[in-house]
């Protein structure tokens, strides 16, 4: 239960994302959701399998590759969900880091014994 309520508040936080960041754009709410699902998705399996492969240069920028990390995260969504649209990197970091702070907000209000 705590995964849709987290799931439904992530789509809204999309949503809010991309009406206020002129290079995101989601169709609709139902492309919203299938955004939320999808990065939790890559962020549970593709996302640890690419910090190792470039844990190098992770260390190297004392982890500022992470937030290159992120936007690949988000450019594989893109390329998933024909509805979800995203047009410059630098723009997809901000949305990025938005929705990076949201989802710890979301986290720590479902489920504060997890924080």
């Amino acid at each position: 239960m705590k995964f849709i309520i987290k799931l439904l508040l992530t789509a809204v936080i999309v949503i809010v994302l991309s009406q206020l960041l002129p290079g995101i754009t989601t169709d609709s709410y139902g492309t919203a959701v299938l955004v939320a699902l999808a990065l939790s998705l890559l962020n549970f399996i593709v996302r640890p399998i690419l910090v190792i492969l470039t844990l190098p240069i992770t260390i190297v920028t004392l982890g500022l590759f992470l937030l290159v990390i992120n936007v690949l995260i988000i450019y594989i969504a893109d390329a998933m969900i024909s509805g979800f649209t995203v047009t410059s990197f630098w723009w997809t970091l901000v949305f990025s880091l938005i929705l990076a702070i949201g989802r710890s907000w979301i986290s720590k209000i479902v489920d504060p014994r997890d924080s």
